[in-house]
């Protein structure tokens, strides 16, 4: 967040949480830079760094560069302060990973799993691998600010758990954080898997974008939507579940939800394996449908390339209510961009109004795979680091 340099004459002053997003975010490495931008007194400036040292979060060092007089003493944001846990929950396949609290990634895994399987018998895979992560990473000693979870489906961010997911059997309503109660008492975070990728694209490109529509295409068929600047969730966090929306070209064929017509029956990653199977064609994963279109199968090619045309077609409305700047495809399909792109830009384009396409771009996600995991850690470091829980941590 840009802050500018402004009279307060009326609003309250500056907070010890404000003054780190200020150094968080680059907008001042100095106390005299903190003090002209927010108004506080030299002595209100220092009562508020020295709080934000003794959290840890922040460090204070000479500027060697100063070339005569005394050099000012430059402050920063200490990203070893400690680490962020992360994990996002797939149905074959969850990927883990361990960030510094600057987002870097640490050390990676991925578990696979059978498809179904149950809480009680993934997480304890995964807060055994997440302890095996901090130890190849060598902190174990850091203080864990917290852990980040996404799932398919929609989530309960209140509660911590998936919420009528017709995908996710077993899981509804089970809070996840309990599972991490023998590896740190730190909080434990839950959002949707799209909702998480569209998070880890919006914290690497704050400033390009402020309207965005992320399309997950994998398994299943997702969405996740950044207006004006904001996460959009929705009213019990089901904003971007479009997968199960009607669509006259799916009319009669079942889905597995249970229900008939919807658009991830025809266009979903199960959708194309189920065809292909039908076919006589062995493949367990919509991985392996992919890897037969990359390889110049025409068939595979055609099944995603259609599988885009239909996504698009039901995208166009949202991308004339929305008008999204961008559109980032995400997802296992995304490693046949070319080929499914070519489908969905089609039917985007040619369904959607002239306007609300006039500057629209369609891009890759910027971290592929990792997409999931990377913004389950952003989700944690815009809870445990917003100025709002930093004046908490100190009592303000």
């Amino acid at each position: 967040m840009a802050y500018m340099s402004m009279p307060r004459l009326s609003a309250p002053p500056a907070t010890a949480g404000e003054i780190f997003a200020l150094v968080r975010d680059g907008e001042a490495d100095t106390r005299a830079e903190l003090g002209r931008i927010t108004g506080l007194s030299r002595s209100a400036v220092a009562s508020r760094v020295a709080a934000l040292a003794g959290l840890g979060l922040i460090i204070e060092t000479e500027d060697t560069q100063s070339t005569g007089g005394r050099p000012p003493a430059r402050l920063s944001f200490d990203v070893d302060a400690g680490v962020v846990l992360a994990a996002a929950i797939g149905r074959s396949r969850s990927q883990l990973g361990v960030f510094t609290l600057g987002g870097e990634f640490l050390a990676g895994d991925t578990v696979d799993q059978e498809i179904g399987i149950g809480p009680n018998e993934l997480m304890p895979q995964i807060t055994k691998r997440l302890q095996a992560l901090l130890d190849e990473s060598h902190r174990t000693e850091h203080r864990i600010l917290g852990v980040g979870l996404s799932i398919p489906g929609t989530a309960d961010t209140a509660r911590g758990c998936s919420l009528d997911s017709p995908i996710m059997h077993g899981w509804d309503g089970v809070p996840l954080a309990p599972y991490f109660a023998d590896t740190t008492s730190a909080p434990v975070f839950l959002d949707n898997d799209a909702n998480a990728m569209v998070l880890a694209e919006r914290r690497d490109n704050r400033d390009r974008f402020q309207n965005a529509l992320l399309v997950k295409a994998s398994t299943g068929l997702g969405a996740g939507i950044v207006a004006g600047g904001a996460l959009q969730r929705g009213s019990l966090g089901a904003a971007g579940e479009f997968g199960h929306t009607k669509t006259a070209a799916a009319a009669g064929v079942a889905c597995r939800c249970g229900d008939s017509g919807c658009l991830e029956a025809i266009a979903g990653g199960w959708a194309l394996v189920r065809a292909l199977n039908e076919q006589g064609r062995e493949v367990g994963h919509i991985r392996g449908v992919v890897d037969l279109a990359v390889s110049g199968d025409p068939e595979a090619r055609r099944l995603i390339r259609d599988s885009g045309r239909h996504i698009g077609e039901t995208l166009a409305g949202a991308v004339n209510l929305l008008n999204p700047e961008v559109l980032i495809v995400g997802g296992d399909m995304a490693n046949a961009y070319d080929i499914f792109v070519a489908g969905l830009r089609e039917t985007v384009y040619g369904n959607a109004t002239a306007l609300a396409t006039k500057a629209l771009t369609i891009q890759a996600t910027t971290h592929g795979d990792l997409s999931g995991v990377i913004g389950s850690a952003a989700l944690v470091l815009d809870q445990v680091l917003s100025a709002r829980a930093v004046d908490n941590a100190l009592g303000s």
